[in-house]
């Protein structure tokens, strides 16, 4: 498919597009930032073969009027995210059926004549946040998603990590809760973090029960906290941010689990390490719900170097 010319005007006058692409639903915006969203439009996460068109449609309607300075496509992965591989811009071994191998930057992006963010749905929340929200000031910061996956947008002095690979903290191995015998929903580990404490383990540790309606006290989450605090304890030690912002359906739902998490670090920490003493180290995502979908629009603007 042919890029299409932009359309008329001073593209500095255009809002941008951002596509958050996720496990259970695709979150398309168009926006100037977060106090400014023009439109906004939910498609489904089926198979590649039905939600990548459904989003190029969307994408085409607003290229044509009022038109976009630039796109941002933040993405569940695993990702490639080395441009010189060949599989640059593809979905890696993920545990959704149907997407490993999934062209996600190709067949979203080809049509645009415009510059392009690519980066995971955590990075971009990640980047929103430190842009409008918990973040604000930032260099070293963590975004950890907790929804059907466990998800970590990780930067470090300013930019996403990179190496080998995006951060895959949602899959580190981490010590099980003693007693705890719940089998790993993570089909390649059999204790990593998303496995014992993502929405998909929730759901199969509470037989089936609604997120909302299970009460704080409720034993289940003694796990789901321990997991979350080693995870976080891991960060910590790893590379060290300056804060760390939990959100995500399940926290968004429960929100108690954040002082719970937030003291099960300082406890797992011992006293070996310091933390900032500017307030709590683990909060709520000031964006809320909106910190996915705006850090496609932070992708975008990133891109357009604005």
């Amino acid at each position: 498919m042919s890029a299409a010319p932009p359309p008329g005007g001073d593209p500095k006058a255009r809002p941008f597009a951002g596509v958050e692409l996720g496990g259970t639903k695709c979150i398309c915006t168009l926006a100037h930032g977060p106090t400014r969203v023009l439109d906004q439009r939910t498609i489904p996460t089926t198979v590649p073969q039905e939600t990548l068109p459904a989003i190029v449609a969307t994408l085409t309607a607003w290229h044509r009027d009022p038109g976009f300075a630039a796109l941002g496509i933040a993405s569940f992965g695993p990702l490639d995210l080395d441009p010189r591989s060949p599989r640059y811009g593809h979905i890696l071994a993920t545990n959704k059926p149907g997407w490993p191998n999934a062209d996600v930057l190709g067949e979203i992006a080809a049509p645009f004549a415009v510059p392009v963010g690519f980066d995971t749905d955590v990075n971009g929340a990640a980047l929103a946040e430190i842009r409008w929200g918990a973040g604000q000031g930032l260099d070293d910061f963590a975004y950890v998603t907790v929804g059907t996956g466990v998800g970590v947008g990780l930067i470090v002095h300013g930019k996403p990590t990179r190496g080998i690979g995006h951060s895959e903290f949602g899959h580190i191995r981490v010590p099980r809760l003693a007693g705890d015998t719940v089998a790993s929903v993570c089909r390649y580990h059999p204790d990593c973090v998303e496995g014992l404490a993502s929405g998909s383990a929730l759901k199969a540790r509470a037989g089936g029960r609604p997120v909302a309606d299970i009460a704080a006290d409720d034993p289940v989450w003694e796990p789901i906290v321990h997991t979350l605090s080693a995870m976080t304890h891991a960060l910590v030690c790893a590379t060290g941010p300056l804060r760390v912002a939990i959100g995500g359906g399940v926290p968004a739902r429960q929100p108690h689990l954040i002082d719970r998490i937030n003291t099960g670090l300082i406890e797992s920490l011992g006293g070996y390490m310091p933390l900032p003493d500017d307030g709590p180290y683990v909060v709520a995502p000031q964006l809320g719900a909106m910190a996915g979908p705006l850090g496609a629009i932070a992708l975008a603007m990133g891109a357009a170097g604005a």
